[in-house]
């Protein structure tokens, strides 16, 4: 075991490092991977309580099969947010069959940062944003947020979603077509005409 890690490895040697036991690999590739899990699952399901279970499942899930990895198969990074979209889509499907509660009847969730003025904007427009993601059928907000939030490439995109390149350009276009319809008579409420 080494008792320091270089923080340029590629995951997959610090995934393997950690298949050898080497605790601080783990931490190192957690502390790279887990912010982008956790990002992308609070996107898809707006709850961090049920995000934060799905990013522990995910992390789970790879520890478990670290000693298997084969390095060159996959990047790590898209095994992972494969993992994270099938995790949630399974906990959306499970919600929508048990409750009948719509959207809007879903409370946000409290912020416990003080509330200046510019904390107050950017909440506004990432909520407007949430609010118009969550209108878009499943498939092009996925692709959306995995283009535009998690700034992965398309071809990452279509392995995640197991779908062609061109699938994953259409989605993306189509779906920022939508959003900039949804969004368009917000522009002065949420403080754009004034930056």
């Amino acid at each position: 075991m080494t008792d320091t890690i270089d923080p340029s490895m590629p995951d997959a040697a610090l995934l393997a490092a950690y298949a050898a036991g080497d605790s601080c690999a783990a931490q190192a590739l957690a502390s790279r991977l887990l912010p982008g899990v956790l990002g992308q699952a609070t996107r898809m399901l707006s709850d961090r309580m049920e995000a934060e279970d799905v990013a522990q499942e995910a992390m789970m899930r790879l520890w478990k099969i670290a000693p298997d990895w084969r390095d060159g198969e996959a990047q790590i990074s898209t095994w992972l947010y494969r993992v994270v979209a099938n995790l949630c889509t399974d906990r959306l499907r499970k919600r929508n069959r048990g409750a009948s509660v719509g959207m809007d009847q879903i409370a946000e969730p409290a912020d416990p940062t003080p509330g200046v003025a510019d904390q107050l904007q950017t909440s506004a427009r990432m909520a407007a944003l949430s609010d118009a993601m969550a209108q878009l059928p499943e498939r092009q907000a996925q692709a959306v947020s995995l283009r535009h939030l998690e700034g992965l490439a398309n071809p990452e995109i279509a392995q995640i979603m197991d779908i062609s390149v061109r699938s994953v350009e259409s989605l993306t276009a189509r779906g920022k077509r939508a959003l900039a319809s949804l969004l368009a008579g917000r522009r002065a409420t949420l403080g754009y005409d004034d930056d």
